[in-house]
């Protein structure tokens, strides 16, 4: 079995991205996952670890006991930065859909402190 990572039990630990540089590595003793690079599987294995595929773990434990989905970030996506408050209303963060990034292109009042204020 894994190490304890949620404090509770040890548990097999299941991911459905793709496993390159990640911090679980490090404490990972079995994963299942659709996808685990060639670095990642080799220092799994140089750690003593197992590396299976799903339909193995769907063997293994039927009723997902003692399993643990791990997923990556959902936000992280580049086009998430566009959604939220309109661009240029006050206190938003939210980035402006532009044909060109220059300094004639939405870069005046409200974006940059040198131009009467920063929002």
């Amino acid at each position: 079995m894994g190490i304890d990572i949620n404090h509770k039990h040890d548990r097999k630990v299941r991911r459905t991205a793709p496993k390159s540089e990640d911090p679980y590595l490090r404490i990972l003793a079995k994963l299942a996952a659709l996808k685990v690079t060639a670095s990642a599987r080799a220092r799994i294995l140089k750690a003593g670890g197992e590396v299976i595929t799903l339909d193995q773990l769907a063997l293994r434990a039927p009723k997902g006991e003692n399993t643990l989905l791990i997923q990556g970030p959902r936000k992280a996506r580049e086009a998430q930065k566009h959604f939220g408050l309109a661009p240029g209303v006050p206190h938003s963060h939210t980035k402006p859909y532009v044909r060109s990034k220059g300094r004639k292109f939405e870069r005046a009042r409200g974006r940059r402190a040198s131009r009467g204020y920063k929002a």
